[in-house]
């Protein structure tokens, strides 16, 4: 799509008052002496989330035991309860939905189930820029299943070092390969890539399928009746709202609920034969069968809360928002900070990337020290990009014209010379 915007704090505070989901800006809490840019990593806490954490709190407090049957039953089966409010985000079925671990430990469960090599099918495509935790996983299920990470995984090279093209991942679709795992967006250059085409060209050659979804749910609206993939994995703590570590999600098409899960634990278990103790697994029939361990409640709470804000807001609505709001700080880069050795990384194209922007500069990382001494939150990744997420739910055009800004005096004024080279653990 083309944009027509204009440069001033004036126009800025004109979208802003035309902006229809910026009601819902005061139900998260907000600093207001800082501008929050890294909701793509953690976002921000809701009212909505603490009053759901502090039910389930006063449940417990009350309940004890007992809060298993309290309200119906709903926090014994709470995955269920997540999932139905979860489900027009992905547009599947909510009985092809769980809610679980982390996940990194669902991609274990998802590779566990439907990696089965066999002498003619046993390599495994990843791609060279995603995120370790999901290479390393890849790899040590290679290893339980008896073959050398060097024999059977396949990285797809990125050309740019940026982004990773649709024909390059088709082109090693050969007869040997069994499984492959891709990013929905690349984490660090929000390069959104072609699901449905990918998932296609995979199952036109009898190979299975799962996406993370990391870096696009609750920014990107998801198609999975029509792109069909075998499985999925994401979190719930950044575009999701959903706090710190919070409970992580798994997709399983409903075409593989007679599959035997990988990874048994007694959450997976029918209703009706859990408590029977059999050490006979009665696997449930659908997805929650690949559930493992006793819900993590406290986790799950400020999702529930958090789902009914998107419910509320619909996911259309707010891609509509991310894209527009996103394009604006484009926008500004590309007319105030080029001058000054700043570029945009991530792809132009609306249907090709994400919800955050991936800002590069030679000196990015001590930028972004500079920037947080500036009141400004923003996230970086190796080796030099500056990722920059204005959520559609709480983040404003006046906040990301300010934003600019900033980073135009920290460049202009040569402040991040000030700043040692030196990394620290976590930015």
């Amino acid at each position: 799509m083309i944009y027509d915007f204009k440069d001033g704090l004036e126009y800025a505070k004109s979208l802003d008052k035309h902006d229809k989901l910026s009601h819902l800006r005061q139900r998260f809490y907000v600093n207001e002496d800082e501008i929050y840019m890294d909701g793509n990593s953690l976002g921000l806490s809701s009212r909505d989330a603490e009053d759901a954490l502090d039910k389930m709190f006063q449940v417990w407090k009350k309940e004890a035991i007992r809060i298993w049957g309290a309200d119906e039953g709903q926090y014994f089966n709470y995955s269920k309860k997540l999932a139905k409010k979860f489900k027009n985000l992905i547009n599947a079925d909510d009985e092809e939905i769980i809610f679980m671990g982390s996940i990194t430990t669902n991609i274990h469960q998802a590779l566990s189930t439907f990696y089965k090599p066999t002498n003619e099918r046993y390599k495994i495509i990843v791609d060279e820029l995603n995120f370790p935790s999901d290479i390393y996983a890849t790899k040590s299920i290679i290893e339980l299943k008896g073959y050398k990470v060097e024999d059977a995984l396949i990285e797809i090279n990125s050309r740019d070092g940026r982004t990773i093209q649709e024909e390059d991942i088709i082109a090693e679709m050969k007869d040997d390969v069994a499984l492959i795992l891709l990013p929905s967006v690349l984490y660090r250059s929000s390069q959104l890539l072609d699901m449905k085409k990918v998932t296609r060209e995979a199952h036109e050659r009898g190979i299975l399928i799962g996406w993370d979804l990391a870096h696009s749910i609750g920014s990107v609206p998801h198609d999975f009746k029509g792109i069909d993939p075998d499985f999925a994995v994401w979190c719930t703590y950044k575009y999701l709202n959903g706090g710190p570590g919070a409970t992580a999600g798994m997709y399983i098409n409903k075409k593989h609920f007679g599959k035997s899960a990988g990874l048994k634990g007694w959450f997976g278990s029918k209703d009706e034969s859990q408590f029977l103790m059999s050490h006979e697994f009665d696997q449930d029939r659908d997805a929650n069968g690949w559930l493992l361990g006793t819900h993590n409640l406290f986790s799950m709470a400020p999702i529930d809360g958090s789902l009914d804000i998107f419910n509320e807001a619909g996911i259309k609505s707010i891609r509509e928002k991310s894209l527009h709001i996103t394009a604006y700080l484009m926008y500004l880069i590309d007319n105030k900070l080029t001058k000054y050795g700043y570029s945009v990384g991530n792809p132009r194209e609306d249907s090709r990337r994400g919800g955050h922007v991936a800002l590069e500069h030679e000196e990015a990382y001590r930028i972004s020290l500079a920037l947080r001494d500036n009141k400004v939150i923003p996230d970086y990744r190796e080796p030099n990009v500056i990722r920059l997420a204005p959520i559609a739910l709480y983040n404003t055009y006046e906040e990301v014209f300010i934003l600019v800004g900033i980073l135009e005096n920290i460049v202009n004024n040569k402040e991040y010379e000030k700043y040692s080279l030196e990394r620290v653990t976590v930015l």
